[in-house]
């Protein structure tokens, strides 16, 4: 691999989030000549101006001027950013090649990298590969867990050594602008998602299936048999096959499936049982799933059947992912604010079988609630709708009928009162669910800030 020189470089780096702000601190370190433009003022990011205040970083703030391109070699948009941005656009025009910090990256990492994308579940699939990887990489190597999940890794690359393992999600937003590939890619599921910023399902899935469009023969694809939209994927992979289903793949097919209570790895013609289902500790089939995918992936990526027991036992999830917070006077409270597509909270209802409250609401992102609302009326006893979208779901509901379920419908303008109205709602044995289905972004910064608030104000419940 030839290493890419930055000295006296010009890279203009636009979104001064957690990915942006990452790669300045790498470029800046390698000698490059980093401008950092967000529309933000410097009174609105004074955390982010601090932690660089070290680097000879450049700060353009308040827009995105055309002129940040004339004295520029490339440009790095953070994952928030679209490469439809006018300056983006006007880059391209020039000639001026777009990248990012997980390009960047995989261009420049020494040791082999697995990566995992897709709709749902990339977070905790990552974890637990991570958790395997703990097991399966032997001191003083190390295994590196990073990407859309905690941190960026671009800033630590120097200290990754050839012998290391470094586990990557990797999300559409990252992934539109790549043309380098881990490994090991494996792709989840593929069901709409994001299409305020991809526009259509097809470009969405395109951005995704750009994890497989650039391996090599020497490369493991992981694909998911019962989605359709990652199964679809099947005739792009460059190199092996490996796969995951809740159901046995068949005879000759190298991947993982649960059977009478037992996870399987069904590998060149031979079944081993690896984990009994019982240890897994996640609620819902989906979380099954979950577990066959890490499995498969940490397989072809040749971890041993005890690396991937290890890294599944004792794991009880990932915050804000069907989240238990508390129980009060025999109500359970979960926060699955991470649910921010209807297909998601389909996934949390389906977790469940005792009767449920749903908290339903933030920001739509133009995508499909048929489903959800038919599962809503076929499983959900009673729905408090809150946030910018709740005009859409009132309507998707419609008005509550006698004996059909929901039996009520409330309306709460944010989340803190719809936790006081859901908490109400509930009675004994049952469970209040915040699985919204849509983004935080209409009253918070995010999920994890929108789940903390969730977490705070029931905990406040009395």
């Amino acid at each position: 691999m030839i290493m890419r020189t930055w000295a006296d470089q010009r890279v203009l780096i636009i979104g001064a989030a957690r990915q942006g702000l990452a790669l300045a601190r790498y470029l800046a370190s390698q000698g490059a000549v980093v401008t950092l433009n967000d529309q933000r003022t410097l009174e609105q990011l004074t955390a982010a101006a601090e932690s660089l205040k070290d680097l000879p970083v450049q700060w353009a703030l308040g827009g995105h001027p055309f002129d940040l391109l004339d004295q520029t070699d490339l440009v790095c948009l953070s994952g928030g950013v679209s490469p439809d941005m006018p300056l983006a656009v006007e880059a391209v025009r020039r000639g001026i090649p777009l990248s990012n910090d997980s390009q960047l990256f995989l261009e420049a990492v020494p040791c082999p990298v697995i990566g995992i994308t897709g709709s749902a579940g990339k977070t905790t699939t990552t974890t637990l590969v991570g958790r395997m990887a703990q097991v399966h990489v032997q001191a003083p190597n190390r295994a590196w867990v990073g990407g859309n999940i905690g941190t960026p890794l671009i800033d630590q690359l120097d200290e990754i050594k050839p012998a290391d393992l470094v586990i990557l999600e990797l999300s559409s937003f990252q992934l539109e602008l790549m043309t380098q590939a881990p490994q090991v890619a494996a792709v989840l599921n593929l069901t709409p998602n994001h299409l305020d910023r991809h526009g259509t399902l097809e470009a969405y899935a395109a951005a995704k299936a750009r994890i497989l469009d650039y391996q090599t023969p020497n490369s493991v694809s992981v694909l998911n048999r019962d989605d359709a939209g990652s199964w679809s994927l099947a005739g792009r992979i460059r190199g092996r096959l490996v796969t995951f289903g809740l159901s046995r793949p068949d005879f000759g097919a190298n991947g993982t499936f649960a059977e009478n209570g037992q996870l399987f790895w069904q590998v060149e013609g031979g079944v081993q049982p690896f984990l009994s289902q019982s240890d897994v500790l996640l609620r819902g089939e989906h979380n099954v799933a979950i577990v066959l995918a890490a499995a498969a992936i940490a397989f072809a990526a040749g971890f041993s059947v005890e690396a991937v027991a290890a890294g599944v036992k004792g794991f009880a999830g990932v915050p804000h992912r069907l989240q238990h917070v508390r129980e009060l006077r025999g109500v359970n409270f979960y926060n699955d604010s991470i649910a921010t597509a209807p297909e998601r909270t389909c996934a949390a209802i389906r977790s469940f079988d005792e009767p449920i409250v749903l908290l339903l609401g933030g920001r739509d992102k133009n995508l499909p609630w048929d489903d959800l609302m038919a599962l809503v009326h076929d499983r959900v006893d009673h729905v408090v709708v809150f946030g910018e979208a709740s005009t859409k779901i009132l309507a998707g509901l419609g008005p509550v009928m006698p004996e059909r379920r929901p039996y009520t419908i409330q309306h709460c303008l944010d989340l803190e009162t719809a936790v006081s109205a859901a908490a109400e709602a509930a009675e004994p044995g049952s469970v209040v669910l915040l699985s919204p289905g849509g983004t935080s972004y209409d009253q918070f910064n995010d999920f994890e800030e929108r789940g903390e608030a969730f977490q705070l104000w029931v905990n406040r419940l009395q």
